[in-house]
């Protein structure tokens, strides 16, 4: 597996990195599988694929805030980012694993096995939570989604390091639908930072993984295509 740790200039280059890795194994038989990591330069908003801009977020406060509203090409809700956030991408092949023929299967796969590479850091309190969450006494660090294609699945997640979570509670209000470990918490009350070095789960990930070697190839025409036809546009981005 090839690891790229490379953060783009803008929120949307780095949402629309994730979608050209996939398409460029997928389209264009780049063949080797990939870990990758990017660490937010400032704070956004990302919607799920289908989720509902005018009701998933506090618009007015992203708006008076600066905060830009995104939308990503995998489900689940919506997410805010910014420094002290670790993102990581996997691009995994559909065909070399039986555990990734399906959502929950891949759901179930991938989650136990970053369980298993935190507990040594992080002790063995950590859960799997509803569909795709990590928590630590039921307060969640982790939320991961999925986007498939035929040959190819995109996998990727957020760990929350030193994030401002208080920001949280200003600018999404608690989701209508949520797992039931939530028990309609706050924000604040849900939510935990792991307070690590972004590189300590970095370099655990890349051994869980076997990522070795650098990934030194990028789809530069297709990440500023995807920027300028998709993640830059209203379109896109409030098209629910």
């Amino acid at each position: 597996m090839k690891v790229l740790d490379l953060t783009l200039p803008t929120p949307q280059h780095n949402l629309a990195c994730e979608e050209a890795l996939i398409q460029w194994c997928e389209e264009d038989g780049y063949e080797d599988e990939i870990l990758r990591f990017w660490e937010p330069r400032e704070h956004f908003a990302v919607l799920g694929y289908s989720g509902k801009i005018n009701s998933e977020l506090n618009l007015i406060s992203c708006q008076d805030l600066c905060v830009p509203v995104l939308r990503r090409c995998s489900g689940g809700g919506t997410v805010l980012q910014g420094p002290g956030c670790l993102n990581y991408a996997l691009i995994l092949r559909i065909p070399d694993r039986e555990a990734l023929k399906g959502i929950t299967e891949t759901n179930a796969f991938i989650m136990q096995r970053l369980k298993n590479a935190l507990e040594p850091i992080l002790g063995p309190g950590i859960e799997i939570q509803g569909f795709s969450d990590l928590a630590l006494g039921r307060q969640k660090f982790s939320g991961n989604a999925q986007y498939r294609k035929r040959r190819f699945l995109l996998f990727h997640g957020t760990f929350l390091l030193r994030f401002d979570i208080s920001l949280v509670e200003k600018l999404l209000p608690i989701p209508l639908r949520q797992p039931p470990y939530r028990q309609n918490r706050s924000h604040g009350d849900f939510l935990t930072n792991l307070n690590l070095p972004s590189d300590t789960i970095k370099q655990t990930l890349k051994r869980a993984w076997h990522a070795t070697e650098e990934l030194k190839d990028l789809p530069l025409d297709r990440i500023e295509r995807l920027v300028r036809n998709r993640y830059a546009t209203e379109e896109w981005n409030a098209k629910f």
